[in-house]
């Protein structure tokens, strides 16, 4: 590995904070070999336009970062169990991490899964589909369609990637709010949630348990409420000094389970931009949110679906009033016109 390499990779981890345990996995394309893709299959071929072309649908190229706008990556968790290395599986999670370089103001989306949407060239689906029949880059056409983001990055990691970051990370110490407990046989008792309430340190299984749990009354709405509270709690872990020292041997632990369209070049210019975002800082939010939110049955099935120019505005709304600068008064300057506390009432003016 080069001294530019390494740099890009120092560089680089002070961008987690924003973008949990998937930010990890840029620093995969930091490698000399390049490694065998599940998606090959959605990448062997080009347009003279340069679209990539795959299955008969030409995908849009995403669009190029200068540095200097908003910055948009999908975060796509995989539960690829019982499947092959090529086998694609629906995307579990599916996030965006957004980042303004001006404001250094950081938003982190969960995209609720069964959200019903059109897929470009495949017609209308759930979006966690839309990477089985298209690879990342036609999910990353669709999450940008649906909410109105020019999305340049994506990152890819399944169960077994998250799994080893929280075990090289020594585990996270992490408030679960109740007990909680599931069995499956068709998932086999590796994957059970058997959870108790309370303060404790969890490892990359159990971890992977509070992530992945969904049997309570809201569903798929609280479990992506818990997977952006425990990944704010692991990022601010990957910003301490202990895991930038153990940083060689976390990579090596999931690189097997990461793919990125990330250059190192990106990565830098990433790597610059996380200097100042701050993993408690991050604003998270549910796409799309409950107020706008329809249940309906398609096909017998039970999905959500939203009118995408009411989610875009709601978004561009979210970015307005992350801009605007606070109202707050300085604590300094409060305390200079503040009344005197013998003062009677009504007397101060």
């Amino acid at each position: 590995m080069t001294w530019l390499k390494t740099a890009a990779i120092t560089l680089i981890v002070l961008t987690l904070g924003v973008v949990g345990y998937y930010g990890y996995s840029f620093y995969s394309f930091a490698e000399d070999d390049p490694k065998s893709s599940r998606f090959d299959r959605f990448e062997d071929r080009s347009s003279s336009q340069g679209a990539a072309v795959a299955d008969n649908v030409e995908y849009e190229e995403p669009p190029k970062w200068e540095g200097t706008e908003r910055v948009n990556i999908l975060l796509l968790g995989g539960d690829s169990r019982g499947l092959g290395a090529h086998e694609i599986p629906r995307s579990d999670t599916m996030m965006i991490a957004s980042i303004d370089p001006v404001t250094k103001k950081a938003h982190l989306f969960s995209l609720l899964r069964d959200t019903y949407v059109r897929i470009p060239g495949h017609g209308s689906n759930r979006i966690n589909t839309a990477i089985v029949l298209g690879g990342p880059k036609l999910a990353m056409q669709t999450a940008s369609q649906l909410t109105g983001l020019d999305i340049q990055y994506y990152v890819y990691t399944d169960f077994e990637g998250f799994v080893q970051l929280i075990d090289e990370i020594g585990g996270i110490e992490f408030e679960v709010e109740k007990d909680m407990h599931y069995t499956s046989r068709a998932d086999g008792p590796e994957y059970d949630i058997n959870l108790k309430a309370g303060l404790q340190t969890l490892d990359g299984r159990e971890a992977l348990q509070y992530v992945r749990f969904r049997q309570d009354a809201l569903s798929d709405f609280a479990r992506t409420e818990r997977q952006r509270s425990l990944m704010t709690a692991v990022a601010q872990k990957l910003q301490t000094t202990s895991s930038l020292w153990k940083l060689p041997r976390i990579l090596a632990a999931i690189d097997p389970y990461i793919e990125s369209n990330l250059s190192v070049a990106e990565m830098i210019k990433l790597g610059a931009l996380g200097f100042e975002a701050k993993a408690n800082e991050v604003a998270g939010v549910q796409v799309p949110p409950a107020e706008l939110l329809r249940e309906e049955t398609v096909g017998g099935a039970s999905v959500l679906t939203v009118e995408p120019s009411r989610l875009k505005r709601y978004i561009e709304e979210l970015f307005a009033e992350a801009a605007a600068p606070s109202l707050d008064p300085d604590p300094k300057d409060a305390a200079v016109g503040a009344p005197d506390a013998d003062a009677a009432p009504g007397s101060a003016g």
